[in-house]
This record gives structure tokens, sequence and C-alpha cells, in this order.
């Protein structure tokens, strides 16, 4: 069953949004801003960004299904941190969905230096007119 997604582009969670009319641009700044702040200060709460056929490839590691990715995602080895986003792409995909593609840098707790990271979502409508993580791809950028 798919599940509404806290985040809006209209100011509104429930109300359905015409394919013809969706900014992507506009949805891949609202997902983004909601995902990596609640990232941040609640990892369990991206469980409802994902559903069951959802899959995160985290540093080559493939998971599949919403409760298997928040258990990854909240048994990483650091309690805080904090994204700073540098650049968000996107384009629209088959089927109303938005391709989303983030680098950035990680700062960590406690560490001088923060790491860079790109992530790739797959963002894909559900019938309420909201959006899930359908692919979900991180990678740490080493220079």
């Amino acid at each position: 069953i798919p599940v509404s997604v806290p985040f809006s582009v209209d100011g509104s969670n429930s109300d359905k949004q015409n394919e013809k009319s969706m900014d992507p641009d506009a949805v891949a700044k609202a997902f983004v801003d909601h995902y990596y702040s609640t990232f941040d200060a609640n990892r369990a709460g991206l469980a409802n960004l994902y559903q069951e056929r959802s899959m995160l490839t985290f540093e080559g590691q493939k998971i599949q299904g919403s409760q298997s990715i928040v258990a990854k995602l909240t048994s990483l080895p650091f309690q805080q941190c904090k994204h700073n986003i540098t650049t968000v792409d996107c384009q629209p995909s088959g089927a109303g969905g938005v391709l989303v593609f983030v680098s950035g840098t990680l700062q960590l707790a406690g560490e001088q230096h923060a790491l860079k990271f790109s992530q790739m979502f797959h963002l894909m409508p559900t019938p309420q007119g909201s959006f899930y993580v359908l692919n979900d791809i991180f990678r740490l950028n080493y220079a």
C-alpha cells in the first residue's frame, strides 16, 4: 500500500497533482530539503519515504524494503551528522517519476574534515498524489 510522504510541492500533502503540470525542480527541491533535514535529525523518520519494493544501494550493498533500508540507515556508525548540499539535478522520468541527483558534503560530529558524497533518488508518484523513493544509490566520493 503506497504511503503518503510528508513533503509537498504545492503546500498540501494529499491533493493529486496533474503529471503535466508537475514541476520536477519543485519536487526535487522539496524532497531534498525534507530528506536531508530528516536524516540529520531522526533517520528512523525516513521510513515513510520508502516502500517494500524500494531499493537502496549503499556503498555497493543492495538493500530492499522499507524496514531493511531504515535498519541500515539507523545502524550507520555515527550518531550525529550534517549534510551540506552542493548541487541538485533532476529530470522527469517515465510514469510521472523524477530522477534526483545530489552532491554535497557530510560532516560527522567530532570530525574535522567533511566527506564528499553523491546520491541518486528515483521518486515515483503515489495514488495519493505524493512521492516515494523507488531507488536510492549512495556513494562517498574519494579523491
